[in-house]
């Protein structure tokens, strides 16, 4: 009995301190905040840009998943990841990150529903249509993979859903995951910052005109105030502003227009150089058929070589291309509209080591030519757009005409592979204008160097060089005069990565928080075989279910004779 008892007070002791240990680790855990991350990628921690930006929040962020409701296992997946992001930004913004998940399709009433789909649309965000062939039942339905985010009175749209042509759903939902935390977080950083950076189009010589790049001027203006500046040699032009984007001028640039940029660049300006070395007429391709490519009079070339880069007076064909409407009837038969490959529109693949290109959609160009890069002491290249294996260079000039849409393609002509259409330069760049007088009169040259405090080595600085202006350059409705979305193929209904790689190219530019960095996360989605799981469903659901009761059982038999073996005496 005495044996018994003491064993009870030691039981009970211990029971005590287990819990006593517990409360004091729960109250110093009250204090001390800290995350395990046992996932080889390291899924689930955060960068320090996020961090650093989610601990600078002084007010709440509310956020409105469209992502609940019934829906294939992919989409479950990528709810999931979505709500166990944002749970982490909360843990770091000391509870100012809250949020709801909403089924839009919720409302029995269907046209109530279709009001919601209406709002949701007009605020940013794109359905996505799937057919379920689960059970082998098939159904449609409309999703809407998004969210609205909003911070002190003002929202922004967020599409979780990161499509690419060509890849299976696994890998689109993949990429979508991967994108999460940069998605989310320049959202936030967008929607915080108090002063927005200020960039600006160059206008004065024939750039695209507002029109022609109004649907990205309009995506920008949720990151920068964006103007158009006319330079006019006015040594002011461009103070204030952080970045400046060059658009498919027509026409020459003088030599103070370019001493002016230039010194933009030395002083740490961005430039985003969309360039087209030749001339190109779509009015005369719609009217005669045909048309001539020949070089323009820039006066740019010695400026990009000084930087780094050539723009060849060429111009890129590929048989990965989009494509363009033709009448393939013969006279007298009635119309036979078939789309046919247009090789002079080339898709640039995105090279996906740069987190300006990494998870992009192939870039659609029109009429693009090819880059060399030159050297350039202490300044480094990176790819960024390319043409495909099956491309070919024409030298200047070069007749272009539909005809080519008629003729059957042979790949062993297209012998010039993989010619870049983008790069990015980075270093301490040097003037162009470095040791040599650019005015008839010295002594002017030297007062006008003077007035705007000229340096011959630049700042560290970054700029990207395009060989197509029309990457830029969004189609307009002919009947309403609105602009489609850049990128968007009117023959086609294609939707190319145009915009996106726009706007990644000038945050990447212009971020000062390295909150670009993120992008390069790679994580690795363990997907299930869905072979495997349809052929051994039966098998798995049988051990699932029998397994834990025969466990359960012979738990319980174990116990019941070491509890009979140690009470029998």
């Amino acid at each position: 009995m005495k044996v018994a008892k003491r064993n009870k007070k030691r039981d009970l002791t211990a029971f005590s301190l287990v819990i006593i240990i517990l409360i004091m680790l729960n109250y110093v855990g009250s204090f001390v905040f800290h995350r395990f991350d046992l996932t080889s990628e390291k899924r689930y921690t955060l960068s320090d840009a996020t961090k650093s930006l989610l601990g600078k929040l002084n007010d709440v962020v509310y956020v409105k998943v469209y992502l609940e409701g019934d829906f294939p296992a992919g989409f479950k997946m990528l709810r999931n990841e979505t709500k166990e992001m944002l749970d982490e930004f909360r843990t770091y913004s000391n509870d100012n990150i809250e949020y709801e998940f909403i089924n839009p399709s919720a409302n029995p009433d269907k046209k109530q529903n279709e009001e919601v789909y209406r709002q949701l649309y007009k605020k940013g965000l794109r359905p996505r249509p799937i057919e379920d062939n689960t059970d082998n039942k098939k159904t449609e339905q409309v999703l809407w993979p998004g969210a609205i985010v909003t911070y002190k009175g003002h929202e922004i749209a967020w599409n979780l859903l990161k499509t690419q042509i060509g890849k299976s759903a696994e890998n689109q939902l993949n990429l979508s995951i991967q994108s999460l935390e940069y998605e989310f977080a320049s959202c936030i950083r967008n929607l915080s910052q108090v002063i927005r950076p200020e960039i600006a189009f160059i206008q004065g010589h024939d750039e695209l005109d507002t029109t022609d790049v109004k649907d990205i001027a309009h995506a920008l203006e949720e990151f920068y105030i964006v103007k158009r500046i006319t330079l006019k040699e006015q040594l002011n032009a461009l103070d204030g502003i952080k970045a400046i984007i060059i658009a498919k001028p027509d026409s020459s640039f003088s030599e103070k227009d370019k001493l002016i940029i230039d010194q933009f660049i030395m002083k740490g300006g961005k430039v985003l150089w969309a360039i087209d070395p030749l001339y190109t007429s779509w009015d005369s391709i719609r009217k005669l058929g045909e048309t001539m490519a020949v070089p323009y009079e820039l006066n740019l070339d010695n400026m990009l070589f000084k930087y780094g880069v050539r723009i060849n007076q060429n111009l890129v064909i590929d048989m990965k291309c989009s494509a363009l409407p033709i009448n393939k009837a013969m006279r007298g038969e009635p119309p036979n509209i078939a789309l046919m490959p247009w090789i002079f529109s080339p898709l640039a693949s995105p090279v996906n080591n740069h987190p300006i290109t990494k998870n992009l959609d192939v870039v659609k160009t029109d009429f693009g030519s090819s880059i060399d890069t030159i050297s350039a002491l202490g300044i480094k290249k990176s790819i960024l757009l390319q043409s495909s294996r099956d491309s070919k260079t024409l030298a200047a000039p070069v007749r272009i005409s539909l005809d080519f849409l008629r003729h059957e393609l042979n790949p062993k002509a297209f012998i010039n592979p993989y010619q870049t259409i983008g790069v990015l330069l980075e270093g301490k760049f040097k003037s162009v204008f470095e040791n040599r007088v650019f005015l008839a009169d010295p002594k002017q040259d030297e007062e006008f160097k003077k007035e705007m405090k000229y340096t011959a080595t630049g700042l560290e600085n970054k700029m990207i060089v395009l060989s197509d202006g029309d990457i830029l350059k969004n189609d307009v409705q002919t009947s309403s005069g609105k602009p489609y979305p850049l990128g968007f193929d009117k023959y086609t209904n294609q939707m190319y990565g145009n915009r996106n790689f726009i706007l990644n190219c000038m945050n990447y530019l212009c971020d000062d928080s390295g909150l670009i960095s993120v992008r390069n996360r790679e994580l690795t989605l363990r997907l299930l075989d869905k072979k495997k799981v349809e052929n051994e469903r039966m098998k798995w659901q049988l051990i699932n279910t029998f397994v834990p009761l025969l466990l359960i059982i012979l738990f319980g038999i174990i116990q019941h004779y070491r509890r009979k073996r140690k009470y029998a005496a």
